[in-house]
């Protein structure tokens, strides 16, 4: 195995802004740990409340929607991993980023709600949440009620952009980036 050069990881980490970046499983001790670590962080550098509040939700919303997924697929452990980074931007916004394997036809219909809140304004996702909120909750469904994506694009200070890299015939590597 060749040995990993931590300083250039360090570096090119100091030159894309990252503030934290995970990969590797979750479990829902890890996602709180590191919730908590990110939170303390934020506070730490004196960033806005509403800052704090905006990218500690959008990743706790990215993240247990990640372990979600895995867990009602039945993934096998090799595919459980997912990564996760935070970045502060040059212009003092906050990036979040999530993305994990997804059947290929999963991450095409979740592309394309994406792609569909990204086309909204502010009025529009607010309406859409609200018509989203109304509507009544089959109690044997296996996701939620939608209202996390349309939370993580009212909370963002620019449209949702998603990714979907095909990796085989069955399986793609979806990924999702929330400005905050």
């Amino acid at each position: 195995m060749t040995a990993i050069d931590v300083l250039a990881l360090r570096d090119a980490f100091e030159q894309q802004r990252i503030l934290m970046c995970f990969n590797g499983p979750f479990s829902a001790s890890l996602i709180e740990e590191i919730g908590l670590a990110l939170r303390k962080h934020l506070e730490g550098v004196a960033a806005s409340p509403s800052s704090v509040l905006d990218v500690f939700s959008v990743y706790i919303e990215l993240t247990q929607n990640i372990r979600h997924y895995m867990r009602t697929h039945d993934m096998p452990d090799e595919l459980t991993r997912a990564t996760v980074v935070i970045s502060h931007r040059a212009d003092g916004r906050y990036l979040v980023s999530a993305g994990n394997l997804v059947r290929a036809v999963d991450g095409e219909a979740l592309l394309a709600r994406v792609h569909e809140l990204a086309a909204m304004d502010k009025a529009m996702l607010k309406a859409a949440f609200k018509e989203q909120m109304r509507q009544p909750r089959d109690p044997d469904a296996s996701t939620g009620a939608g209202l996390g994506l349309i939370d993580m694009a009212r909370r963002a200070s620019e449209p949702l952009a998603a990714r979907l890299q095909p990796l085989d015939g069955q399986t793609a590597f979806f990924s999702l980036e929330v400005v905050i």
